[in-house]
């Protein structure tokens, strides 16, 4: 049988990977390209993935991550001590309707997930996930602590509305107060019946917002459709997420740039804000990353500007595998975990993990892609840094 390679397979559709509450929505704006996402499908483009990039950075777009972004809801008596246990984040500097950016950690520090917690009473909380299986983690831990609490999914689906225009968007929806909603802070509003959270957050280093909806499967399409109406006169598109500016503005995607292999000082967020060691509660891998504090780390995640042709937007096939890092004795010493090309550096860029050795601004390696060898330097791994724009490294101080 003669060998033939199909560049771009297709998804199979069918009953045993989950739908997002706004999937029929979305999917008549010409989705092209869906990955499986925490078990649901998710939109990943709808055209050229580099004019939806230029979309997001002058217009405004909405994201269909409702099947994506899980919540894990911790609610109960215990629900503030079990939440401040998952995490190495001290929530006692979490007041209620403020959200804050954390690790969840294993026994040896390793990043389980790197969800937004939102704290929406004294003991009720939302973790809304990246990519792995939280709830279960919660779950079995909860039971093994005989912790008086209750973990579940609850019907709750988020779109993204991002952009420099998401205001205005927005304004439209819910009146201009819902400009005066501080930084990774969220408001309960209502619209046209429906129950929302709104929290002014988002995976774009850009102005944005994400609209949190309860009765997600039974109001999906009405808020999809309400959106839409009112982004209309703005000229509001449905995108993916967007991989070449979350690259650009340093912000890390759980499953490729950080796993339950890193911990978090070698993907270089062990800020004392991040990970809160000397607070009174104790929290999984404490002892752990103290140890790691302490003695240091041996690979670090860098930047890196990397040579040779264009590369694709990253969430368009253009990298099924990581990228081998070699020393300039050709040595493999560590791998590119995401790269892209950024049309508003001209350059192609991404982040590698590499011995501390080679961590160093401006050393010289070599990266191996698909067509051959070619040079890479190590940068700032924030590449782009807007002069009046909150990015998602400070957002959880």
């Amino acid at each position: 049988m003669e060998e033939k390679v199909n560049p771009n397979p297709g998804i199979l559709l069918y009953t045993r990977i989950k739908k997002s509450p706004y999937y029929y929505g979305s999917r008549r704006y010409g989705v092209q390209l869906y990955s499986v996402y925490n078990h649901h499908y998710h939109p990943r483009h709808y055209g050229d993935p580099f004019e939806e990039y230029w979309q997001l950075l002058e217009g405004v777009t909405v994201w269909d991550v409702g099947g994506a972004e899980r919540q894990v809801e911790i609610t109960g008596p215990d629900a503030f001590e079990f939440t401040n246990m998952l995490t190495p984040r001290d929530l006692n500097k979490c007041a209620v309707g403020q959200c804050k950016y954390a690790f969840i950690t294993d026994e040896r520090g390793g990043i389980i997930n790197d969800p937004v917690l939102l704290r929406l009473g004294e003991n009720h909380f939302w973790l809304s996930l990246a990519d792995s299986d939280v709830l279960l983690w919660c779950k079995g831990l909860a039971y093994s602590m005989n912790l008086n609490v209750e973990i579940k999914e609850p019907d709750v689906g988020p779109l993204q509305i991002q952009g420099p225009k998401s205001k205005e968007v927005m304004t439209d929806l819910f009146g201009e107060e819902i400009l005066e909603v501080p930084y990774y802070y969220m408001v309960h509003r209502e619209l046209d019946g429906m129950e929302l959270v709104i929290s002014r957050t988002g995976y774009s280093g850009e102005l944005g917002y994400e609209l949190y909806l309860k009765n997600a499967s039974r109001d999906g399409l009405k808020l999809w459709d309400a959106v839409m109406q009112a982004g209309e006169p703005h000229g509001l598109r449905p995108i993916g997420p967007c991989h070449i500016r979350r690259i650009e503005g340093g912000i890390l995607a759980h499953g490729c740039d950080m796993t339950i292999e890193e911990n978090p000082y070698e993907v270089g967020y062990g800020y004392k804000w991040m990970v809160e060691l000397e607070q009174e509660q104790d929290f999984i891998g404490r002892e752990a990353l103290r140890r790691v504090a302490e003695e240091g780390v041996s690979r670090k995640l860098v930047g890196v500007e990397i040579g040779g042709s264009r590369l694709g937007a990253y969430n368009d096939n253009s990298m099924p595998d990581f990228f081998p890092v070699l020393n300039k004795e050709g040595e493999r010493i560590g791998k590119v975990t995401s790269a892209c090309y950024s049309p508003r550096l001209e350059k192609n860029i991404g982040f590698a993990m590499v011995p501390v050795e080679y961590s160093t601004i401006g050393v010289e390696l070599d990266v191996e892609r698909p067509e051959g060898v070619v040079p890479a330097t190590v940068a700032d791994r924030v590449f782009f840094k807007p002069e009046k724009a909150e990015q998602r490294l400070t957002s959880a101080k």
